[in-house]
């Protein structure tokens, strides 16, 4: 058999074989260590396929577990300062299952934090020898040169007052020397390494350009020494590195900012879940430890642990945070129920499916795959930085060349290359591009939108469709009465019958028209009491039944009937034909029609609805006017999207869509231009995560936001449209600041070009382009 077929044999066999894991990498910082760690993994035996993404600060690994093991591959990551630890909650193909545990998260907040801290001590370490080394400069060197530049009297003390002979240049160099080569190979070591990487994986990047530039200052200033010659640029050096650091610093700190803005708002998994014993009894154990022949008790208001068959008696399960459906769903024995759903009226007995697992565990599962994919390709922002090496050292060693041929001495030759290395080199990208990221992100992060990826608004930029999910996002995700057609007393009286409910649409009918008696037996108003029931208080009701659409029992002695239409028809209760309009009406618009009515006959209608979010209409409408298709995706059936049908902005609605329906919906859309999706809630992580970019609603859970690209923090849905103004503005900083980069090198290029390149010519280029990109990045991108 040829080798290579039988190497295509193995590897097919090792894919039949092999497992998922993911590993946390601490020190990921740039699409250079994705593709590093992504070849040090697929150069192991075993390894089948490897994608990193340093957005998600995670490796996704297949491999085959006959060959190599969970810790080979997390020492083999473990290299060059990077350190990786196999996540707790990673998922295997052959199992499907994960969890996000609070304390897994707990421990990915420890190692951020403390991979900051070591930034920061980086960072402390080069400002503090730095500001130390820099006072003979400011104090004697900077006015020497001056000295030798212009013709004025009082700097004429300072001419020759820096001349080194034997001794003193020893002394001087030594400290500068190993001093400055702490600030270079300590502070400077995530720039260093990111230049070896580039090598190693001949994909040149801006950290080589800053590499370059401090090592040529570096070795030029200790072979001037050596001369005897003063124009030292240990000071440049310094510079460069601590200023690039200073640059990771801060935008590493503007990221923290943003992290500690996010807070889990909902939490969507079960760790315990109570079992029905033998003996009637309950004990609870860990959802991990649960099998298929476990009964599980699920009481009102609790969560689902995992997927399983309704047993026993019915109950009404909301599947919002799962299926995107705002109305809670009956469930009858026989049905399935959703790991993640909530129990909103009366308590499941749930037999447990084969494999024990949640669909929150597959939706995660499937928004880590996604996530893992979706980023590594983002790894072009050093091509300009890949041109200019070329440029730059095919400058070195022509203008060396030149030098020799004309007579000059190798020692003068050599200094010349490191002095075209260290002009030339257009190493001030490197500070300009993490500084013009870090202070687009802040303005973001000021508005309430916190974006950790730096890509992200250059993704914006490049959106075709944005995809808004419905309800919590278009709409509060909250039922509330919208209006009320019926008699007083008896919008009082349902409001007493549906105290004994748990639906949504009751608790707002209680809090809207609840009416209580007070000891002295005056009524008090709805809004001066609280939807909670007072034990203490005469019972109204004294006979209640629920049903699947509605509710009905007697509330001082009257007969009351409390539901939807198909309801009222099973009972043979009368509706009037105006009456029956309203509610079709109603429901077309995505709201709740609930009929009231006493003593055989309907007497009136309440409204209930998830009503749309302030500022929706305006954003969809300044989305379209950017020439955007807007599309909505819900989980509500048709009948309940109309409302948005009618928008003249809105493309396309698709309704009755589950959460694998939603991930479908946006990969086909992919296929016509760039998507991003908006969303609030954990059914919308895996669509989230599929979409060229993913924004989520603040309100929303803490999986949806891991998924996300972009959260805004408020739940301003007007956030989305800002998110765009201040994609197009950061571009046109990022562009203008690379122009300010560029003019360091026209001063120090000019200087050397008429012979007055030295530290204090250097130093003017160093201030005039730092301090301008600095400047420029201040400015706010867009007017408040």
């Amino acid at each position: 058999m040829p080798q290579n077929a039988e190497r295509t044999n193995k590897k097919s066999d090792a894919e039949n074989q092999s497992v998922r894991t993911f590993f946390r990498i601490d020190g990921m910082y740039s699409a250079s260590d994705e593709a590093y760690l992504e070849h040090i993994a697929e150069s192991q035996d075993g390894v089948v396929a490897a994608e990193a993404s340093y957005v998600t600060e995670t490796v996704r690994i297949d491999y085959d577990p006959n060959s190599i093991s969970d810790d080979d591959l997390r020492d083999a990551l473990s290299t060059l300062g990077y350190t990786a630890y196999l996540r707790e909650d990673a998922a295997t193909e052959s199992t499907g299952s994960a969890s996000t545990t609070r304390q897994s998260r707990e421990m990915d907040g420890i190692r951020k934090r403390r991979d900051d801290q070591m930034l920061d001590m980086r960072y402390a370490a080069g400002l503090l020898f730095g500001a130390f080394l820099m006072v003979p400069y400011v104090a004697v060197l900077y006015p020497a040169h001056l000295a030798t530049l212009v013709d004025w009297e009082s700097f004429q003390i300072f001419e020759g007052a820096f001349q080194l002979d034997s001794q003193g240049a020893f002394v001087f160099l030594r400290l500068y020397f190993v001093l400055t080569g702490i600030i270079i190979f300590f502070t400077g070591l995530p720039v260093l390494r990111g230049a070896y990487i580039s090598l190693k994986m001949r994909q040149p990047n801006t950290d080589l350009l800053v590499a370059i530039t401090a090592i040529s200052a570096y070795v030029y200033s200790t072979v001037a020494i050596l001369l005897g010659r003063n124009d030292i640029f240990f000071d440049l050096a310094i510079v460069v590195a601590a200023a690039v650091t200073a640059a990771m610093f801060y935008e590493s700190s503007v990221k923290q900012r943003a992290l500690e803005r996010l807070t889990e708002l909902t939490v969507s998994q079960v760790d315990t879940a109570r079992i029905y014993t033998a003996d009637e009894a309950t004990a609870e154990v860990d959802v991990e430890n649960l099998t298929s022949d476990d009964l599980v008790l699920v009481r009102e208001g609790e969560r689902v642990p995992v997927d399983g068959e309704l047993v026993d008696s019915g109950c009404s399960v909301d599947e919002a945070i799962v299926t995107g459906e705002s109305l809670p769903v009956w469930k009858q024995p026989g049905d399935e129920v959703i790991g993640g759903s909530i129990v909103t009226d009366g308590a499941a007995l749930i037999q447990v499916d084969e494999g024990a697992t949640s669909s929150i565990d597959r939706i995660t599962t499937a928004v880590w795959d996604l996530q893992s994919a979706t980023h590594s390709v983002q790894r072009h922002a050093n091509r300009l930085a890949s041109r200019a090496i070329v440029l730059v050292g095919g400058v070195a060693i022509v203008g060396t060349t030149a030098a020799l041929v004309s007579g000059s001495s190798a020692s003068g030759s050599f200094l010349l290359f490191l002095a075209l290395l260290i002009t030339t080199s257009p190493w001030m990208l490197g500070f300009a591009t993490p500084v013009s990221v870090a202070s687009s992100l802040e303005e973001a992060l000021s508005r309430g939108i916190v974006v950790f990826d730096e890509t992200v608004f250059e993704r914006l930029r490049e959106v075709d469709t944005v995809v808004f999910d419905k309800t919590g996002t278009l709409t509060t995700g909250e039922m509330d009465v919208i209006e009320a057609d019926a008699p007083p007393e008896l919008l009082a009286d349902a409001a007493a019958l549906e105290r004994r409910a748990s639906h949504p649409a009751a608790n707002a009918i209680v809090a809207a028209f609840a009416r209580e008696t007070d000891s002295s037996g005056s009524a008090s108003s709805a809004d001066e009491v609280n939807s909670e029931p007072d034990e203490s208080l005469p019972v109204r009701t004294t006979e209640f039944t629920t049903h699947r659409t509605g509710v009905e029992g007697v509330v001082d002695e009257t007969k009351l009937l409390v539901g939807n239409l198909d309801l009222f028809e099973e009972k043979g209760w009368e509706v009037r034909d105006a009456l029956e309009s309203h509610a079709l009406e109603a429901r077309g618009f995505g709201r709740l029609p609930v009929i009231v009515g006493r003593d055989g006959a309907a007497e009136g209608i309440i409204v209930v609805g998830d009503e749309p979010r302030d500022g929706w209409n305006e954003t969809v409408r300044r989305l379209g006017e950017r020439g955007t298709e807007v599309v909505v995706l819900t989980g509500d059936d048709e009948e309940a999207t109309d409302f948005f049908r009618q928008h003249e902005d809105v493309t396309h609605v698709f309704a009755g869509v589950s959460p694998e329906g939603k991930t479908a919906t946006i990969r086909r859309l992919k296929s016509d231009g760039q998507v991003a999706m908006v969303g609030d809630g954990t059914n919308d992580a895996p669509a989230l995560a599929a979409a060229d970019l993913g924004i989520s609603l603040g309100g929303g859970t803490a999986l949806a936001a891991d998924a996300a690209d972009i959260t805004i923090v408020d739940n301003d849905i007007g956030a989305v449209e800002t998110a765009f103004d201040l994609a197009s503005a950061a571009s046109r900083r990022v562009k203008q600041n690379n122009i300010l980069a560029l003019l360091y090198n026209g001063i120090t290029v000019l200087a050397l070009a008429i012979g007055i390149f030295n530290p204090l010519t250097a130093a003017i280029a160093v201030i005039a382009s730092g301090g301008l990109i600095a400047a420029n990045s201040q400015r706010e991108l867009i007017d408040s």
